[in-house]
């Protein structure tokens, strides 16, 4: 019997970790005529504190949102994807990607990059990668 994927979130933020994931995630999404999901999360814990000095900075982390999903949507569309979901979504992406998106959207696949935090920073703050696996409820494929 053949499993096909249905539904697949990718998260991205514009590292190079997540550009890998991306590029994975468009030959999965067109193998299984699946419905990409770009999912990113702002983390707004980043800059809670900070905008106290910087009204701007929720804004920017806006923005900045809109223009990634802007250009992943311009690079799917060219390689073929036209069943499309974008996904903005605030706060932690460690609980958002696993808990929140992947269960609205139905997800049965995630894909997400691999994190370069060395083995101290994984201890002390876990990565994302690692969260996202450890919660979904759902497959995911951690790309390096």
């Amino acid at each position: 019997m053949d499993f096909e994927y249905k539904n697949i979130v990718v998260a991205v933020d514009g590292s190079e970790a997540s550009e890998k994931a991306f590029k994975k995630s468009l030959d999965i999404v067109k193998r299984n005529n699946a419905r990409l999901i770009l999912a990113h999360v702002v983390d707004s814990r980043t800059f809670a504190t900070a905008e106290a000095y910087d009204r701007t900075l929720a804004e920017r982390a806006e923005d900045y949102a809109k223009e990634l999903l802007d250009q992943y949507e311009e690079s799917a569309s060219k390689a073929g994807i036209t069943n499309l979901t974008r996904c903005v979504e605030y706060g932690s992406p460690k609980v958002k990607i696993a808990k929140d998106i992947a269960v609205r959207y139905g997800a049965d696949l995630i894909i997400c990059g691999a994190t370069g935090m060395s083995t101290v920073e994984r201890f002390l703050i876990g990565s994302v990668s690692e969260s996202i696996t450890r919660y979904a409820s759902c497959d995911v494929l951690v790309v390096r």
